[in-house]
């Protein structure tokens, strides 16, 4: 193709010399990286210490944002934006700049000639963390730094209180950028408070999802909610996105991997238990972890075997992963793979010309470290580098539009996003949509692009193309994408893709009828049935909450959709139909006095009572409703995953439920009221006369030890340097079964637990073995405060009655906590008796517990504990 540009170039001045850190030859041969790959150092700590995130250009300037705070730190300053440039391919780092100073960079977007980077504030006046912003830096002249300060888009992404008291470990993290033109954003469990975006819009989050803004900062919305501590996202061509995110932090750190279904809801933390028929279940648990950067592989220059598919840096567990997909209907099947090992991995991005680059953070403690720190560059073996132009200096429009079509990702979005910049090339753009012989990735390109250059006046061709059943789930969703022009936006095409075969583009449809807003659309929603899996677990038990369902992902759209809606209306009707049950599923989210005036009628005149315990088990549903979140109440190392609420408030119509109640239950037999007592557990309705179904608690059983007499006693590791066991143990391998009576004899169980059948103490030893290796181990035993894990610090907490208590909080509600001190004693506490509550900087776990031992016991005991997966 014939590409004009500019002439004028930015000087490039190689450098010769290769970087030797990390010394790549031996970091292969322990690693035992592929064989067909070639990963060399890119850049050492001197330049990109303690990297928290990182982003790769289209060009291939590599932006990595250093976190010398790391997750638990408190200091300000300390933290900016690396620009690396290799300006003539060969693999070696030419030249860099400081881009720009930012504090806790969390995740940057590298595309055209802006940055976007999300990233703490801090206030100035009391240098504590203020909130989370996501903001743009633009190098108009391409010397290598921003062009002075940045442009705020969206302010508030996080929450301040938790910011300041932990860190931004479970803060608001990756950002990436789909073909949708949209700024997806990874937003973990401390959730958001009022963030604002330039059109002033406020949204508030409780708890983890992922959100997205429009690159200019508008429009914002979320996109899915119910996710854990999720650090990144991953975008494939076609918008299906992924996440790797952990599960309930403290009861072990479990990771899920999941496919994000736009207006999803995935549970966590209180419906992913105990109200699993609710949620859309994670694809997969594959044990314990903590992950991190990610990136779909689009890349048609990459082995097959490595290309097509979500990659995902696991921290915990040093490890680059893929998740080979097999479709299942509207979502996914996977398998985990491990790809390319690195120590703690933080990130990992491609350029359009096909270099992968990856960070790792490498032992930089949880506060950063000046020292410790790196980033490898990764190609196939054989690989022939070929620049790719800087899209803003083509001449030809026509030109950009022809990089729409090229094998990867990256070149795909980098054209598109100029082509926006210019507003031109629409016709050709459809064009390219429309073209049945190009690839279907090519096409979903053209489509999404044509529909942000033309808004409203694209409405027409797009329905032209709801027609072709190969593009039509992208056409129905390009239609239905931007809720500022879907006025005009008929909804025929949408109702008739929901008789279509694909569950794909049924679900698009199912999505887009929320969207569109029209409530006239409700009836063809109740008319999708709710499948057999929809089913409560029993009481006091979990569900799969990460087992494939691919029979639930459209009726749990389509409720979406009727809630959306406010389908209070159509929903009461459907109780006289067969469609009564997606009504009553639907009517668990709509407080509304007409919802539960229509219910108790419904109730009054059945005779079904299979009929009647299903409205019950609605009304308790929505007796209470979730408290407006007002960042005083929320994050937990434990978090209270009972649900279906986190703090419980009543409403309007609540007194009109429990009266109801009331009345049932006294006309009910004295064998019959036993179910009112299981409703008002479920529930936690806190009615008292109904009484409670308890279920039982794992036993109490762990006596209380001396650990003063244990730490005072003297053996080999008590008179050694840490230095000297840390030798030892690379040359004793222990004995695992001695290692188990030793975890006993040395009080290890007082504060840990090793089964989640146990009861929950303080960081759980179960899974540590996959997210930490055999020296971190070891340090953690015998230099406790040097890392302290992470949710875990030492409270102390002052009641208003002087009482005072320091321990783990070991579970934690909106109202009330659980304190567990040194010796194992659990103490319940109301949060309103609280007068001061605060971390310390020290372990409770005390120092010397292991002194006795001799260096074949310590082993032991680290075997053990290595073999918790």
């Amino acid at each position: 193709m014939a590409i004009g540009c500019k002439q004028d170039k930015i000087p490039c001045t190689p450098n010769t010399e290769a970087i030797n850190y990390p010394a790549s030859d031996s970091l292969k041969q322990v690693l035992n990286w592929p064989e067909d790959l070639n990963i060399t150092g890119f850049a050492g700590p001197d330049l990109t210490p303690s990297p928290a995130c990182m982003a790769v250009s289209a060009t291939g300037e590599v932006f990595v944002g250093v976190d010398m705070m790391g997750s638990l730190g408190k200091e300000m300053g300390k933290g900016s934006i690396q620009r690396l440039v290799d300006c003539n391919h060969d693999g070696i780092m030419d030249s860099h700049t400081k881009f720009a100073e930012v504090n806790n960079p969390r995740g940057i977007l590298a595309i055209g000639n802006q940055v976007y980077v999300l990233h703490t504030t801090f206030s100035e006046e009391t240098g504590k963390a203020h909130n989370m912003d996501l903001v743009v830096f633009e190098d108009m002249d391409n010397d290598g730094v921003a062009d002075g300060p940045a442009k705020v888009l969206i302010q508030n992404l996080s929450n301040s209180k938790y910011l300041q008291e932990r860190g931004t470990d479970h803060a608001t993290n990756g950002i990436q950028m789909g073909i949708d033109g949209w700024i997806y954003i990874a937003v973990g469990d401390f959730g958001f408070h009022n963030a604002t975006d330039r059109e002033g819009t406020k949204l508030t989050m409780l708890g983890g999802g992922v959100l997205r803004v429009r690159p200019n900062g508008t429009e914002m919305e979320v996109y899915t909610h119910g996710l854990r501590n999720i650090y990144d996202v991953a975008i494939d061509p076609y918008m299906n996105i992924f996440t790797r995110g952990n599960t309930n932090d403290g009861g072990g750190w479990n990771i899920r991997f999941a496919h994000q279904i736009q207006s999803g809801e995935y549970g966590y933390p209180v419906l992913f238990k105990h109200f699993t028929e609710e949620i859309l279940p994670a694809l997969v648990d594959v044990g314990g972890g903590s992950g991190t950067g990610a990136l779909y592989m689009n890349d048609s220059r990459w082995p097959e075997k490595y290309n097509n598919v979500p990659l995902m840096a696991d921290w915990g567990r040093s490890y680059l992963y893929f998740h080979r997909l097999t479709k299942n209907k509207a979502s996914f099947t996977q398998d985990e793979e491990e790809f390319i090992q690195l120590p703690q991995i933080t990130d990992v991005d491609v350029d359009a010309a096909g270099a992968m680059y990856l960070s790792a953070w490498d032992g930089a403690g949880y506060s950063g470290s000046p020292d410790k720190g790196y980033v490898v560059r990764v190609t196939p073996e054989n690989f022939n580098y070929e620049p790719f132009p800087n899209v803003e200096d083509i001449y030809w429009t026509s030109s950009v539009v022809e990089l729409l079509k090229s094998g990867n990702a990256k070149s795909r979005l980098s054209a598109q996003y100029e082509l926006i910049r210019r507003g031109k090339g629409a016709d050709k753009v459809l064009d390219l949509a429309q073209d049945a012989s190009l690839p279907l990735e090519v096409r979903a390109a053209g489509i999404f692009t044509y529909a942000q250059l033309t808004g409203e006046e694209g409405i027409d061709p797009l329905i032209a193309l709801t027609q072709d059943t190969a593009v039509q789930e992208f056409a129905l969703r390009a239609l239905a994408d931007r809720l500022g022009a879907v006025d005009q936006v008929p909804t025929e095409p949408f109702i008739k893709a929901l008789e279509s075969d694909s569950d794909r583009v049924r679900a698009a449809a199912i999505v887009g009828l929320g969207r569109l807003g029209k409530k006239d659309v409700a009836n063809a929603l109740l008319d999708i049935p709710v499948p057999s899996s929809f089913k409560a677990p029993a009481m006091g038990t979990e569900g799969p909450h990460a087992k494939p369902n691919a029979d639930i992902v459209i009726p749990h759209l389509a409720v979406k959709a009727l809630v959306r809606l406010n389908a209070v209306e159509a929903c009461l009707e459907a109780l006289n139909s067969g469609n009564k049950d997606m009504a009553l599923w639907a009517m668990r989210y709509m407080h509304s006095p007409k919802v539960v005036d229509g219910l108790v009628n419904a109730y009054k005149n059945t005779k079904d009572s299979g009929f009647k315990d299903k409205i019950v088990n609605t009304l308790a549903r929505i007796y209470y409703q979730e408290a407006p979140y007002d960042t005083s109440w929320w994050w937990s190392t434990r978090p209270d995953t009972h649900g279906p609420y986190y703090k419980t408030v009543e409403w309007e119509h609540t007194p009109v439920i429990r009266s109801f109640f009331m009345e049932e239950w006294e006309k009910a037999a004295a064998d019959d009221k036993d179910r009112f007592a299981e409703l008002n557990s479920k529930y936690r309705l806190q009615i008292d006369e109904f009484g409670t179904f308890e279920v039982a608690a794992p036993k109490e059983d762990t006596p209380v030890m001396d650990l003063e007499k244990i730490k005072n006693k003297k053996g080999q590791i008590g008179e050694a340097s840490i230095e000297d066991v840390m030798i030892a143990l690379k040359n004793i391998k222990g004995d695992p079964k001695k290692g188990k009576e030793l975890f006993k004899s040395q009080a290890c169980f007082t504060c840990h637990s090793v089964s989640t059948s146990e009861v929950m103490k303080g960081p759980f030893m179960g899974q540590v073995g996959s997210i930490m290796n055999r020296e971190q181990i070891a340090e953690s035993i015998l230099k406790p405060n040097a890392s302290i894990s992470q949710g875990f610090s030492t409270v102390q907490i002052q009641t208003k009655g002087g009482d005072n208590y320091v321990g783990f909080v070991t579970q934690e509600s909106a109202s009330d906590l659980t304190i567990r001190n040194i010796a194992g004693i659990a103490t319940q506490l109301k949060k309103s008796d609280i007068a001061e509550r605060k971390e310390l900087e020290t372990s409770m776990m005390p120092s010397g517990l292991v002194n006795a031992l001799s260096y074949e016991e310590m082993a032991s005991l680290v075997a053990y504990l290595e073999q918790q997966k």
